[in-house]
């Protein structure tokens, strides 16, 4: 018995040791039209370096295929064949995060809705103007949206775009995706003390040293008019994402009002309840929830939270008011 116990002992402190030899390196790149960044814990930079050039390898790859801003990307070349009446076969990747989207569409009722690139379009040329658009084009370009016109099939892995000039908007999904593959390939090349941040989604791998996890910083809502500012809270997490959506950095503001990049896909509306909501799950693409959440608003969301066995923090202004509502368990994830 003692032996054992003094072997436990030695493990222990060669444990230690190691862990006192790490070194934080952080790494950053453009990609998905955000800066990706990579925190990783090694022991040599060289073998930080290497492990990060790979993960971004990964997540330019995956770039190739979820683009909607380039023509030759796998999404852009799928959407180009809507109303066609062929089914296309697509790469796993894709197949993935469309057969995951189209789950939370049926969910939400069309809420959260991919097809809803249209109107995505016709947004974004609103915000560069900075002008409203006719309600006559966002009809014409909501004729062409809508999750039942996605077919799927599973056995062939095809996907079929049922009506002409449909296009594909993974940006709400897309991002959490690429952060939980470039974690897995930081873990892959020995490396599983990693962080992947891009835009408002986060994927973390084992806890840092010394550290229950990492240490993320929750925006706040920044409350119009002499509503109270809520503290940012902060958050600990390991092996697991957190994913942030509202319109606190992307919106339009005409005459006093705020219309967010949020669509609602039902309406072809962006949403003006001025809202942040943070999603707490086991990866990436699980957090992107935060969009629906945003959509349907806290009754409905804490509902789609505790189905995909998430936690979520709202927070919003529909008036003068500032709203806070937490799911049940997102206290566990306050840092104490």
């Amino acid at each position: 018995m003692l032996k054992t116990i003094r072997f436990l002992v030695t493990i222990c402190a060669a444990l230690s040791a190691r862990a006192v030899e790490l070194q934080k390196f952080a790494f950053e790149k453009a990609e998905m039209g955000v800066p990706f960044q990579i925190t990783i814990f090694a022991e040599k930079e060289s073998d930080a370096s290497a492990a990060a050039d790979a993960a971004f390898t990964r997540i330019e790859a995956l770039n190739a295929i979820f683009s909607d801003y380039e023509d030759d990307s796998e999404l852009a070349k799928l959407s180009q064949s809507s109303g066609g009446g062929k089914a296309v076969k697509v790469s796993e990747d894709l197949w993935t995060v469309l057969s995951r989207a189209q789950k939370l569409a049926v969910q939400t009722d069309g809420a959260f809705d991919v097809t809803c690139g249209p109107l995505t379009s016709v947004w974004r040329r609103a915000r560069r103007k900075k002008e409203l658009p006719s309600q006559e084009l966002v009809a014409e370009m909501r004729d062409r949206v809508g999750f039942k016109k996605m077919r799927l099939d599973e056995k062939k892995r095809t996907v079929d775009l049922l009506a002409p000039q449909m296009r594909l908007d993974l940006g709400s999904i897309a991002k959490g995706y690429a952060c939980d593959q470039a974690v897995r390939v930081l873990k892959e090349k020995g490396l599983p003390i990693s962080l992947v941040a891009a835009g408002g989604d986060t994927v973390a791998g084992d806890a840092p040293p010394g550290r229950k996890g990492w240490r993320v910083e929750i925006g706040s809502l920044d409350a119009e008019g002499d509503a109270p500012k809520p503290a940012p809270p902060v958050v600990e997490i390991a092996n697991a994402a957190i994913s942030t959506s509202g319109d606190r950095f992307q919106r339009l503001e005409i005459g006093g009002k705020r219309y967010s990049h949020i669509l609602d896909p039902r309406t072809g509306q962006p949403l003006t309840d001025h809202n942040l909501v943070t999603v707490i799950a086991r990866d990436g693409l699980t957090a992107g929830i935060s969009t629906a959440c945003s959509v349907i608003g806290p009754e409905q969301g804490l509902k789609l939270v505790a189905r995909w066995k998430a936690a979520a923090f709202f927070q919003r202004q529909p008036a003068d008011k500032v709203e806070l509502t937490e799911s049940p368990g997102w206290a566990d994830w306050l840092l104490k």
